[in-house]
């Protein structure tokens, strides 16, 4: 009976993430691989920052996520230089009629948050969103308060300009769960959005189509996903072999081995898997620890590479250093007896 009911608890999971992801790329067309990795970050309750030049969707994406939630309360923090702390996370007034100081919530009392560009704003600003990415909740008047649960924050940056930005501290950008990019569309998707836009944009159509209760199944599905004991040493091998490669100025944290291990169960689950595989792993280790690893910027400059082509290096290093374990055994019956 308990086998059937975690099947059925399972199946549930993977139809309402279906059903979100579904109705996010009725929106953002021709980038399923994209929403599907920004919706394992959600399940796996983490935060996103997609990097990319504008026009390609970005904030249409978190807009989108957010609009497809029932009941989840979503807001917006356009990130400019004058931008102070307090914007964000609110701050005492005094009330005359009261005779006390009343608390004023800021946009990051939200379930979903946009964060617009993100490296627009002073460091002093860009910090406030610490503590409430990795605690969910912040501090202000020597008062902590709890954010609203779920919490999900979606930060988005253009690469191309520098005049006028101030770039993400590692610290900053260890918080973040995974960081991705859409790129530009084919020319049928780009030709899709032309027709899809005659009549207005597709967000003024969207619908909800999950509510909070249903995300909790998502979420404690996602925590029972099975992952093998062997794809957990391999995780942290990986990760333990980018602090120890040359070509690396600073590897990936511990932070990024729990991040790893995380997304893959929801990976797993949006590909209709109670179990995680090692394609899963390699599949999710550039978007996962990418923005966690600094290159000697040495290697970059004397071999003329992009920090993609970096980052590549240092997975395929670190594969040769931890190779991918391939045991004789049947992860899927594994998982069955677990």
């Amino acid at each position: 009976m308990r086998e059937a009911t975690d099947h059925a608890v399972f199946d549930a999971a993977i139809e309402v993430a279906g059903r979100l992801r579904r109705n996010v790329e009725t929106v953002v067309l021709g980038k399923s691989e994209t929403v599907t990795l920004v919706i394992a970050a959600f399940a796996s309750r983490g935060h996103v920052l997609l990097e990319d030049v504008p026009g390609t969707a970005k904030t249409v994406l978190a807009r989108s996520i957010a609009g497809s939630i029932e009941g989840a309360v979503a807001s917006r923090v356009q990130c400019t230089p004058d931008l102070q702390p307090t914007d964000i996370t609110g701050l005492s007034i005094w009330n005359p009629k009261t005779r006390e100081f009343e608390f004023r919530a800021g946009p990051v009392f939200a379930n979903v948050l946009l964060v617009d560009e993100v490296n627009r704003a002073l460091p002093k600003a860009q910090s406030a969103l610490l503590e409430a990415m990795a605690e969910q909740q912040v501090t202000v008047d020597g008062a902590t308060r709890r954010l609203p649960d779920p919490f999900f924050l979606i930060a988005t940056e253009n690469p191309i300009e520098q005049e006028g930005t101030f770039p993400l501290p590692e610290a900053q950008l260890d918080r973040f769960l995974l960081r991705t990019s859409l790129g530009y569309p084919n020319a049928e998707d780009e030709l899709r959005i032309l027709d899809d836009q005659l009549h207005g944009h597709p967000l003024s159509r969207l619908r909800p189509a999950v509510d909070l209760a249903e995300l909790e199944t998502l979420y404690s599905a996602v925590e029972d996903v099975y992952v093998d004991p062997l794809l957990k040493r391999w995780i942290v091998d990986l990760v333990r072999a980018t602090r120890e490669l040359e070509i690396v100025q600073v590897g990936a944290s511990v932070r990024g081995t729990l991040a790893l291990e995380r997304v893959a169960r929801a990976w797993a689950l949006l590909h209709g898997r109670p179990f995680v595989a090692p394609e899963d792993v390699e599949e999710l280790f550039l978007p996962v620890l990418g923005h966690r690893i600094v290159v000697a910027p040495d290697l970059m400059f004397e071999e003329d590479l992009t920090r993609q082509q970096a980052i590549e290096r240092v997975f395929a290093s670190a594969v040769k250093n931890a190779p991918r374990p391939e045991p004789d055994w049947d992860i899927e019956a594994r998982a069955a007896k677990t």
